[in-house]
């Protein structure tokens, strides 16, 4: 990963921190959140075709409680086999400061948090891709 690069992440419906500490906002989410208004979310790039599938998202969302780390394993599965989550990994790599952008109201159990997860072990062992 680029030595000084932060990835964070954070709940649509907190206060942004500020350009400075937020650095470039990605909206992970395919669905666009309940009651948030386009005028007011900021984010600078919506990445929906990264989230988890329709099917996983759903099966995950039946009973989270005790499917946690299967989906967890499932999702990263889906990222490792989409050349999409490639290229937004390539396409972040320049950034100092990224947060990922999420709708739930679990803040340790969520595709942010495995998108994140995926964005450090790709951007850790993976040279930058000639242009």
């Amino acid at each position: 990963m680029n030595e000084g690069m932060t990835i964070k992440t954070a709940r649509v419906y907190d206060d942004p921190a500020g350009e400075a500490a937020d650095g470039y906002r990605v909206f992970v989410d395919r669905l666009w959140p309940r009651g948030e208004s386009k005028e007011k979310f900021h984010y600078d790039l919506w990445a929906k075709e990264i989230a988890p599938s329709t099917e996983l998202r759903e099966w995950f969302h039946a009973d989270p409680q005790h499917r946690w780390e299967a989906f967890r394993s499932r999702y990263l599965t889906e990222l490792r086999q989409s050349n999409v989550a490639k290229q937004l990994a390539e396409r972040l790599r320049g950034e100092k400061t990224v947060t990922l952008l999420y709708g739930a109201r679990d803040k340790t159990h969520n595709n942010a948090v495995v998108v994140e997860e995926f964005l450090r072990s790709v951007m850790a062992t993976s040279a930058p891709t000639p242009q």
